[in-house]
């Protein structure tokens, strides 16, 4: 169970959203880098990074900022926003970033993430955002009718690495994950899936850690330790626990 700390950067600085609105934004702190290290620091094993503007733009905003990160650590890197064609993934690889994440593309060319899960084997995941069950794009902003696990089910043994399923609606406002929808996404697919939105405390935590959720890669938290919320130390002994432990 991996426990991903986010980065999400908008005009360069690190900020949290309620819901995915953009004109809810709180800057928590002004140097990606600095951001990056300090998580390294606390004892992440991986790093989640969203480009914001790039998830509205349809292309790379933040890439200096996502660039500062990397050039900070030594973590391997998730990045998702902005990223709809084979020349910004390549790029993006060639940088060193070790999963980029498709969300809009997934929906409007599924093709293409089938044909760069092929071509970059462990790098490519899918961004599934949603609000009640359906899926959201265009940086959530654009609603669709398509069922999650329909989504989902398109890349079924296309060589995607994981699936980060966001409920939206739970986003920044510290309500908990939704595990009841995460799960039944997990059940219905091979690939590892990642929660995202609402992790909120500890007790998100020792949720995860049950032995229904043993099936999930991980799971993504912002706020929640942006605020203090989520003390990355005891949260990262009690997933070293249970890891040390085994099934």
């Amino acid at each position: 169970m991996i426990l991903f700390p986010a980065i999400d950067l908008k005009d360069g600085h690190c900020v949290r959203l309620e819901k995915g609105d953009m004109a809810k934004a709180t800057a928590f702190n002004t140097d990606p880098g600095a951001q990056a290290r300090a998580f390294a620091d606390q004892g992440f094993r991986w790093l989640h990074v969203v480009d914001l503007n790039g998830a509205f733009a349809g292309k790379s905003v933040n890439g200096a900022a996502v660039e500062e990160i990397l050039a900070a650590v030594d973590l391997p890197v998730q990045l998702g926003g902005g990223i709809r064609d084979m020349d910004a993934i390549a790029t993006w690889l060639d940088k060193e970033i070790a999963r980029v994440v498709l969300g809009t593309v997934a929906v409007r060319d599924p093709d293409l993430v089938k044909t760069a899960a092929r071509t970059f084997p462990g790098c490519i995941a899918v961004g599934i955002d949603a609000r009640h069950g359906r899926v959201a794009v265009e940086g959530w902003a654009e609603a669709t009718e398509m069922d999650v696990i329909d989504l989902a089910r398109r890349f079924e043994d296309a060589g995607v690495a994981a699936i980060i399923y966001t409920d939206i609606e739970r986003d920044g406002i510290l309500k908990g994950l939704n595990i009841e929808a995460t799960l039944k996404l997990a059940r219905a697919v091979k690939i590892p899936v990642i929660a995202s939105g609402g992790l909120a405390s500890i007790a998100d935590i020792e949720r995860l850690l049950e032995p229904d959720c043993q099936i999930l890669e991980g799971a993504i938290s912002g706020r929640a330790l942006y605020d203090g919320r989520l003390d990355p130390a005891v949260a990262l002994r009690l997933l070293a626990e249970a890891e040390a432990a085994g099934p």
